[in-house]
């Protein structure tokens, strides 16, 4: 099973979700581990009032569109952390919903080397149309989940889930994984040292991005703002290109994100 067929069974699989609106899904809602999971790229769909937004078939399934394999490690991680997970059942190219919403790239008309047509020259009607479609959205629906945990008397640890390309504009990507952390590295450091005793070499540390590259602002605004341990995992996406790739990957963050929970004192 390839990336895009993860994709297709998660869009079957929305009738059993039990949150979100148009946009915003909720997996196991009510969990109660002390992982929140978050999967900002999780799927490439394209409602059909936008079109192809001016790209071909290879583009609108391509790393531009989202990040291949990230939900099915993330719907994994949800089932064996007991971790409710949040996600936007909407394309980047849409709106990046792990962007600040100033942010040039919140709507790409150029993703790394493709245009993008139907990005170009937008109103600010329709960037403010895309925002109250998604981005505020989802950003509101991750609020309400760690607020009632909180009201609940739940820990949270914010982990958001990713994949990346293994060359981006022609470097190769050595990393297998990458472990992202800003001012609070109590989780990376954790998890960078489990999956280094996993036997898994060149873990990558701030790699292949970093904070300051833009990537963290669903991280920092839900974990580091609210005082909350936190972490960004980046997996290459060739490392998750199947079901098999998707449940190993699976099973070495949740021994690195259990290994974590304990140093933070939260149990296994």
């Amino acid at each position: 099973m390839g990336p895009n067929t993860a994709r297709e069974n998660g869009l079957a699989e929305r009738a059993g979700n039990e949150a979100g609106g148009d946009v915003v899904r909720v997996d196991n809602a009510k969990g109660r581990g002390s992982i929140v999971l978050l999967c900002d790229h999780a799927s490439s769909r394209l409602p059909a009032e936008f079109g192809d937004l001016g790209l071909d078939a290879a583009s609108r399934r391509a790393h531009i569109a989202w990040d291949p394999g990230a939900l099915g490690v993330s719907r994994h991680l949800s089932r064996l952390l007991d971790a409710p997970l949040v996600w936007p059942d909407l394309s980047r190219l849409v709106i990046d919903c792990n962007r600040d919403t100033a942010a040039p790239d919140l709507i790409p008309a150029l993703s790394e080397l493709t245009e993008v047509p139907g990005n170009r020259d937008l109103p600010g009607t329709e960037r403010a149309r895309r925002i109250a479609l998604a981005h505020t959205p989802f950003h509101d629906r991750i609020g309400e989940v760690l607020d009632a945990r909180a009201a609940d008397g739940l820990a949270s640890v914010v982990v958001s889930i990713h994949s990346y390309t293994p060359v981006y504009k022609g470097v190769s990507r050595p990393w297998p994984v990458g472990i992202l952390s800003n001012r609070d590295r109590r989780v990376a450091d954790a998890m960078i040292a489990d999956l280094v005793r996993q036997g898994i070499a060149d873990v990558g540390d701030n790699q292949p991005y970093a904070p300051g590259d833009g990537v963290y602002y669903t991280v920092g605004r839900h974990g580091e703002a609210r005082g909350l341990a936190c972490v960004m995992v980046e997996v290459r996406n060739d490392e998750i290109a199947d079901a098999a790739g998707e449940s190993l990957w699976a099973a070495r963050l949740d021994a690195a994100l259990k290994a974590a929970l304990v140093a933070l004192g939260e149990g296994g």
